[in-house]
């Protein structure tokens, strides 16, 4: 399959994205959806106070619009150059595409509690993660009748068959890494420009597997990140909201599964798994030690707290994403050479 189309699905995912940015920030300014900045953080971050909620609608449209026009493109490219349509592909991406915007759906009815009720905490944690619990249970039943398998690829070890426990550690991965990448949007330009370098690496991972319908998917989304990414830089001019940075997850996750190689998920998203952990360890640290081991969890704002600019904060996270993502390209090469 040539590579330009995802080249052009990248380009028209960017535009689409900075271009709806213009439409879309005044909007969100005039309907005064902004930000409530949590006393707790840095003091520098209540100059961010009033930023517009919700800009991830720009890279959710260019995402969704542009995978599944790419679709069409590749499937009409394989019947005029007679070549075999993979089975259930168009089933697959919808399944990928269907279960991020479910999420999305959460994070949306999160980011309007905190506007309509001006509280940052959003909706009763419990009824939030019962709805993500429900998605996580959608996500793999969906997997489990296009095909799903019940085995992890894990290096020098061959195929290992977990059985019914594999859609139990699914469920908690799921479950983890969707809130990982929530909790990762918390620098301006952070999350997206992590997730811009995540998608790019399952861009290729995708082409070397063969997966082009995922491999557009991905592309699309890096293309809308990185027009977001025109309003999001330092000083964000417009935050992503759980709106966005849920859909970012359902993306993560998805683009994991539909590989086979899930352990790429941990490993080329080895910054959400960080992100994810300094949480856990700070409120497992304080509840038996009472004592922090960060300035402030998630990492992210330790570094802050430690005089990096937030540039440098993106710089360096989406810098170890890229290291992760060759390695994550590096595996699929060789899986599929065997």
């Amino acid at each position: 399959m040539p590579f330009w189309i995802n080249l052009i699905a990248a380009v028209v995912s960017a535009v689409v994205s900075a271009g709806f940015g213009a439409i879309l920030i005044p909007y969100l300014k005039k309907l005064k959806v902004g930000a409530h900045i949590l006393e707790i953080g840095p003091r520098w971050q209540k100059d961010k106070e009033g930023t517009p909620l919700m800009g991830g609608f720009m890279f959710i449209l260019s995402t969704v619009a542009v995978s599944l026009l790419v679709y069409f493109i590749i499937f009409k490219y394989r019947e005029q150059n007679l070549i075999e349509q993979p089975k259930n592909a168009l089933w697959q991406l919808l399944a990928g595409l269907g279960s991020s915007l479910l999420f999305m759906l959460i994070g949306f009815a999160d980011d309007y509690i905190k506007v309509v009720k001006k509280r940052n905490q959003g909706f009763n944690a419990k009824a939030k993660s019962l709805c993500q619990a429900v998605v996580v249970v959608l996500t793999l039943v969906a997997r489990y009748f296009l095909g799903g398998k019940t085995t992890v690829v894990i290096p020098f070890a061959g195929e290992v068959d977990f059985g019914v426990f594999y859609y139990i550690i699914m469920a908690i991965a799921i479950y983890g890494f969707v809130n990982a990448v929530n909790l990762t949007d918390g620098v301006d330009g952070l999350c997206a420009s992590v997730t811009l370098v995540y998608s790019a690496a399952f861009t290729l991972i995708f082409a070397v597997l063969g997966n082009w319908e995922y491999s557009a998917f991905a592309t699309a989304l890096a293309g809308g990140c990185l027009g977001f990414l025109v309003w999001n830089l330092h000083p964000a001019k417009v935050f992503m909201g759980d709106t966005g940075s849920m859909f970012l997850g359902g993306c993560v996750v998805a683009f994991g599964l539909a590989s086979g190689l899930e352990l790429l998920i941990p490993l080329v998203g080895i910054i959400y798994f960080a992100e994810a952990m300094s949480d856990v360890i700070q409120i497992g640290s304080y509840k038996l030690r009472h004592k922090r081991v960060f300035k402030m969890a998630p990492i992210h704002h330790h570094f802050e707290l430690s005089g990096w600019s937030e540039y440098k904060i993106v710089f360096v996270f989406s810098g170890i994403t890229l290291v992760a993502g060759f390695l994550g390209i590096l595996a699929a090469v060789i899986y599929s050479a065997q």
